[in-house]
């Protein structure tokens, strides 16, 4: 079954407590797992950032939310009872427990009410939009606004000249570490018989090794042919390693021929790039930052 959202958990977290038994955070998400039968990769699917599980996600707001509204205790760090109010909540046998439910409880609207010094405070909040938890919504903001992103920077990147093209992909290489950090270790090859070779940059400080590029400002596919014709030459010049940059995308084909290839050729398609502009601040600003911050449960250990 697909992985339940938080709210959906409450209730199933609150019964598994039902016996007053106390649990840690980690044996409550097991027996969830196993109580909506989630198989392996569901357990392991993680967030947009790569940083939790999903699940185990959703149990640590399902949780946050009961502890808010007084419906479980936390006897010591890490886990988790039941309260009294959580029994007798249980004890009018709710089809489910979700954010209008417990907002009859003055310490959960309180916890939901709750603004910045100075911003007016609402005695009713809106209903979310969707069932969500907090932190899934801000990666899934981010991810949408990267996103977004990375289709206007290959709407401008398809619109510059053919020089502009191969100075931005020179650009680039040296921000990700490439050419020892020296412009003066990327250069641009001449359009006279250049063979295919649009420029060349250090791998490293030294110049002990050296790459051949080629940057293609193209919407459509680039196929097998092109990239057989930039092996070629760099065969001429008895290179050993290539990248390929397009705006556009590769084909299958492309694709596998390159795989196992000597010299080594890089096939980077368009939106990889758009990608790699936004890691490395090419042609983007940072528009605002926002530091998330959760609580140190160490800090407050008792050492004592």
């Amino acid at each position: 079954m697909a992985i339940p959202d938080f709210q959906s958990i409450m209730l199933p977290l609150l019964e598994l407590l039902q016996d007053g038994k106390p649990r840690t955070t980690r044996q409550c998400i097991e027996a969830l797992a196993d109580r909506f039968e989630l198989t392996r990769e569901e357990r392991s699917e993680l967030l947009p950032s790569g940083q939790q599980p999903v699940f185990d996600n959703r149990v640590g707001w399902a949780r946050t939310y009961l502890k808010k509204a007084g419906l479980i205790d936390s006897p010591r760090r890490g886990v988790l009872q039941i309260s009294q109010r959580g029994r007798a909540v249980l004890a009018e046998r709710p089809n489910a427990i979700d954010i209008p439910c417990l907002m009859r409880f003055e310490e959960f609207r309180e916890f939901r009410t709750r603004q910045q010094p100075g911003e007016e405070r609402r005695a009713e909040p809106s209903p979310p939009l969707e069932r969500a938890d907090p932190l899934e919504q801000m990666e899934r903001a981010y991810s949408e606004l990267r996103t977004a992103l990375v289709e206007e920077l290959l709407r401008e990147l398809r619109g510059v000249s053919p020089a502009f093209f191969e100075r931005l992909v020179l650009q680039i290489l040296l921000k990700m570490g490439y050419g020892g950090g020296l412009e003066q270790a990327a250069t641009l090859v001449a359009r006279t018989g250049d063979e295919g070779i649009d420029g060349t940059i250090h791998e490293d400080k030294l110049g002990l090794d050296v790459i051949y590029i080629q940057a293609k400002c193209w919407t459509n596919p680039v196929g097998r042919p092109e990239v057989q014709k930039f092996v070629g030459a760099l065969h001429g010049r008895r290179a050993r390693k290539g990248v390929f940059i397009t705006t556009s995308s590769f084909t299958q084909e492309a694709r596998e021929y390159v795989q196992h290839l000597d010299p080594k050729v890089a096939l980077i398609d368009g939106e990889t790039l758009a990608r790699l502009m936004i890691e490395h601040n090419v042609g983007v600003s940072v528009k605002a930052t926002y530091e998330l911050k959760g609580i140190d449960r160490d800090f407050f250990e008792d050492t004592g």
